[in-house]
């Protein structure tokens, strides 16, 4: 990745991570999940209202390092208004992203605005951070009771 755009994206990581977007409780949701890092210390609750198979309402509480606050505010934004299958399917796909690096099924530029997410995976230690929110959403989803960690 070239050196602008690297600074691109960290300058997008940092914004999420200290203002993070969609940070709040939903009253009236009907699908949560809770998510843990034992790693970094990252945990936090999605919750979300699903009507029809449509994300009408999405939201994440928590704390944890920038990257983890910053992929939770950027999932919040990106998949509000999708259907679940849409929503499951851009989980594999930034999934992807995360631990295998761009590629040609993979390629940043197709995710909008997730391809910030793209630097990620050259940091294993941080890759955990990154998907924690997507692993919590998949849960809230699939309506999965029991906590997701990361280990």
């Amino acid at each position: 990745m070239n050196d602008p755009l690297r600074e691109l994206y960290q300058e997008v990581i940092v914004d999420h991570g200290r203002r993070p977007r969609n940070f709040r409780r939903i009253e009236d949701s009907n699908r949560s999940a809770q998510g843990f890092n034992p790693l970094c210390g990252d945990q936090l609750r999605i919750e979300l209202r699903l009507a029809d198979g449509v994300i009408e309402d999405i939201a994440f509480q928590g704390e944890g390092c920038a990257i983890s606050q910053a992929s939770a505010s950027l999932l919040t934004q990106a998949i509000k208004g999708m259907r679940q299958e849409q929503a499951l399917e851009l989980f594999t796909r930034v999934h992807a992203l995360l631990t295998e690096g761009p590629s040609s099924q993979t390629p940043p530029e197709a995710l909008g605005k997730l391809a910030v997410l793209a630097g990620v995976w050259e940091f294993p230690l941080r890759v955990k951070c990154a998907t924690l929110a997507w692993h919590t959403l998949r849960s809230a989803l699939q309506g999965g009771a029991a906590p997701v960690s990361t280990e």
